[in-house]
């Protein structure tokens, strides 16, 4: 994890400092930014394994810049937010962030965030060294590329990882504990709307009629399953 580089993005000063001299002293290289406006002008010029971005900020806010970070870089970003309503955690998943924290956090449970969002399970070529066809869908899990109907499909890291996840433990069903442990770290397990909001976006960019969904299926008051034959599925409920 050293060495790893880190954007803290927040219009107070203190919490600035306070993540900075923290995440420094665990051998983070920490860069800050005070707005959304200053961290899009950063990324334009350096390059970083993950963004704390907080929500609330004047001028761009955090949604507006995750979305516009979203739209050219693949980092990934840890949301701090005020706000624990869960339209307001949803909304910030659907801007295209990989997870969030609740302010007031205690700073162990930020640091196992950020752990856990750095930590990206390696390739392995033995087991994804093979191309997977499921309809009209191809899923190349060495180089991480998707097609549909040929075309590439572009999906965030956190999408590639849950598609990734679902693949390679095929007509299975799958409980949202083991998925979002599996996918996101030992730390979750409680955090069911990450699934929801996941795999509606999936969902869009695979399915012919995501209302309808014939691959990523839904198992009532369990999690998922990732269907093989293409079987439709009557409720799509998340």
């Amino acid at each position: 994890m050293t060495s790893r580089r880190i954007l803290v993005v927040d219009d107070e000063p203190q919490l600035r400092r306070a993540l900075r001299a923290t995440l420094s002293a665990l051998g983070f290289i920490v860069a800050d930014a005070d707005s959304g406006e200053s961290a899009i002008d950063t990324l334009r010029t350096e390059k970083f394994d993950l963004i704390l971005l907080d929500i609330n900020m004047p001028g761009i806010n955090g949604l507006e810049a995750c979305r516009a970070i979203r739209s050219r870089s693949d980092v990934s970003i840890l949301m701090l937010t005020v706000r624990d309503r869960a339209t307001d955690k949803i909304e910030a998943l659907d801007a295209g962030a990989d997870g969030y924290v609740t302010k007031p956090f205690d700073i162990n449970e930020l640091l196992a965030r950020v752990r856990a969002t750095l930590r990206r399970a390696p390739v392995s070529a033995r087991a994804e060294s093979r191309t997977i066809h499921v309809g009209d869908i191809e899923i190349d899990l060495r180089e991480r590329h998707i097609r549909k109907s040929g075309r590439t499909l572009r999906l965030t890291p956190k999408e590639l990882d849950l598609l990734q996840y679902f693949v390679t433990h095929p007509d299975t069903a799958l409980a949202h504990d083991r998925i979002l442990q599996a996918v996101w770290g030992p730390d979750y397990g409680e955090e069911v709307e990450y699934l929801r909001v996941f795999v509606n976006q999936l969902r869009k960019k695979l399915e012919s009629d995501p209302a309808r969904p014939r691959y990523i299926l839904t198992e009532p008051w369990l999690g998922y399953r990732f269907c093989t034959q293409g079987q439709a599925d009557s409720a799509a409920e998340n």
